[in-house]
């Protein structure tokens, strides 16, 4: 990954799309006096998501139930981490929730309940990915994963022609990753290569907190449940790996199918590391909503099937991206702009999963560039 800062959106064309979208946004808000933050829905959101996981968890370990009901649990366990994570953790990560800082703290550390940490959270998502939507080397999300490829622009493998039909056993894994491995290897890399702006002593600190949120995470969902309540170890692991497995489904999925679709480009920089276009117009080739009409989809993903609007403004409460979406998509009609949508959630899915096909099957970048 090259150094935060190496890639730069020229506008040469000086477009006005965004300037105008914003003072249409800001308007509508005004002009009905509420807050871009988080309002009664949202708060009301967020208690069902915690308490359907904390309170499946207290069953779990205090009602003594046969095997099959809690598998159940867990299962329910891995749907509300899933939730918390696009619905609560990512809001307050963004510092959407609230214009309160303590409380988006707080609410960023529902992250802990996914094993992961608000640092890199905020490194990978909040400014590589966001900033560099698609673009290979700069954007995280669309880096090669062990046997996954998600871009044109990267290294291509043999195997990786059939990634279609494995990638949703891999993405089962990514919580599991993320609480035992993933925090520690993007820690060193992001040291290593400039994206993480923080001093020696602050990435100390940093890390021994890290170590400390491990150890905490997998003492309570683990050890606690086996050494303290006397459940059987091996139903214990197996209800814990079942929860990751259907979190990390549901999380990755619902990320991929805003950004590895088909329609969604994947721009490279020029020889001076220019993107010839205008970051807000760059979002909108490299991002695609689904599912718009589905209020009851809307309410669990957290508004990411509107991911259009995320982009544009990631420091807006999710529950507010329904009623801007018309004025976005008209803006964007206006001025010659994609506003790219799947109108539902099995077209988006199966669109997913043509780009992952072919994207697998395109010649090797270092072949093309040789």
């Amino acid at each position: 990954m090259k150094l935060k800062g190496k890639v730069k959106f020229v506008n040469k064309d000086k477009n006005q799309f965004f300037s105008v979208l914003k003072k249409r946004v800001d308007h509508y808000f005004k002009e009905r006096n509420i807050s871009k933050y988080a309002n009664t829905q949202m708060v009301i959101k967020s208690i069902v998501l915690l308490s359907a996981y904390i309170l499946s968890f207290v069953a779990i370990l205090t009602l003594q139930l046969p095997v099959w009901a809690n598998m159940l649990l867990w299962f329910a366990m891995g749907v509300a981490l899933a939730g918390i994570g696009m619905s609560v953790m990512h809001d307050a990560n963004h510092g959407a929730y609230s214009p309160n800082k303590t409380i988006n703290r707080i609410m960023a550390h529902t992250l802990n309940l996914l094993g992961g940490s608000t640092l890199n959270w905020k490194l990978q998502h909040n400014i590589l990915h966001h900033t560099y939507t698609n673009i290979a080397d700069m954007d995280d999300d669309v880096e090669n994963k062990l046997a996954l490829k998600f871009s044109p622009n990267t290294e291509r493998k043999g195997f990786h022609q059939y990634q279609y039909i494995y990638a949703f056993f891999f993405y089962g894994l990514l919580t599991l990753y993320w609480a035992a491995l993933k925090d520690f290897v993007q820690f060193f890399k992001y040291n290593a290569n400039g994206v993480n702006p923080n001093n020696r002593k602050e990435n100390t600190n940093f890390l021994i907190r890290m170590v400390i949120d491990k150890i905490v995470y997998f003492f309570i969902l683990l050890f606690i449940p086996i050494y303290f309540f006397h459940l059987p170890a091996l139903q214990v692991i197996t209800g814990f790996l079942l929860m990751h497995f259907v979190g990390g489904i549901i999380l990755t999925v619902v990320f991929q199918l805003a950004h590895v679709v088909e329609g969604a480009t994947h721009p490279l920089p020029d020889m001076q590391g220019n993107i010839d276009n205008h970051w807000a117009v760059h979002q909108l080739y490299t991002t695609v909503n689904f599912s718009r009409k589905n209020k009851w989809l809307s309410w669990y993903v957290g508004g990411l099937n509107f991911q259009v609007e995320h982009h544009l403004f990631p420091r807006m409460c999710h529950v507010h991206y329904p009623n801007i979406a018309p004025i976005v998509k008209q803006t964007a009609e206006e001025f010659g702009v994609p506003y790219q949508e799947n109108e539902t959630f099995g077209e988006a899915l199966k669109s997913h999963v043509v780009a992952l096909k072919q994207i697998g099957r395109l010649p090797d970048i270092n072949e093309a560039l040789a």
